[in-house]
């Protein structure tokens, strides 16, 4: 069984930050679909950060905007820093919490008894910047260090091209969905199920989380866009298989409208 939370501002007298972290634990929204990382690390992590915000009285917004200063900081290294293994481990760490609040204020949101509309509209807003930036960075970054033959540079451009594209389209296939009467990806995940984690391993090149623990290689170049470069292959594999799948689906509800293109 699922538990319930029970809306409150703040914690019940005499409730203490593990119990908090439990009940949130015993309340999660379904993971389907969720890759690797975000599922059994980003979540977890992010629920210890927001049970530690709710007592503290934060806002989700508030938990929001720690995750744009830590997210944005650390990209702002990857630009403009030289690249060494101390920059890579401190850009690896702002990028982890930032992508651990990132989770957090949704759960805070929770736990306070569900987001408002402008609460999502920020955290989009702020997750668009991210998708695109994180790429520019890195194309400015590998720039900066004259290391690199000029075509090396077009692998951040693609796949910065390519993550817009995956984001883009997942938020337009639900907006798509709802509109359209279709069960979302969000009302077909059961909390407290347990989905495949074969899948959640399949599509790990494509998780945000594992791109963030690549920046670890930033003071060996070489090793670093090899395994960027690994991400960026992978995401493109994956949005080349779904977006048949997509089109099928999208064009599978005009034909329930009566409507086709």
């Amino acid at each position: 069984m699922t538990a319930v939370l029970t809306p409150a501002r703040r914690p019940e007298p005499g409730e203490t930050v593990g119990a908090t972290v439990r009940r949130l634990a015993g309340a999660q929204k379904g993971a389907k679909g969720a890759p690797a990382y975000s599922r059994f690390v980003n979540r977890p992590i992010g629920r210890v950060l927001a049970a530690l915000a709710f007592h503290r009285g934060l806002t989700p917004d508030a938990v929001t905007g720690l995750s744009a200063v830590c997210t944005f900081t650390g990209l702002g290294v990857v630009a403009l820093a030289p690249h060494t293994w101390l920059t890579g481990v401190l850009v690896t760490a702002l990028l982890v919490l930032g992508y651990a609040l990132d989770s957090a204020d949704g759960q805070l949101a929770r736990l306070r008894g569900g987001g408002s509309p402008a609460g999502e509209w920020l955290d989009h807003a702020v997750d668009s910047a991210k998708v695109v930036a994180v790429h520019l960075c890195v194309l400015v970054g590998l720039y900066r260090t004259g290391e690199l033959a000029p075509g090396w540079l077009l692998v951040p451009l693609g796949f910065a091209v390519v993550a817009v594209t995956h984001f883009s389209l997942t938020l337009l296939n639900e907006a798509l969905r709802a509109q359209h009467g279709a069960r979302t990806r969000a009302a077909r995940a059961v909390p407290g199920e347990r989905p495949s984690v074969l899948r959640s391993l399949l599509v790990a090149p494509t998780d945000y989380g594992v791109l963030c623990l690549v920046f670890v290689l930033l003071g060996a170049t070489p090793v670093f866009l090899a395994a960027y470069g690994l991400l960026a292959v992978g995401t493109t594999g994956y949005l080349l298989l779904a977006l048949p799948r997509w089109r099928n689906e999208m064009a599978a509800l005009g034909r329930q409208d009566g409507t086709t293109s």
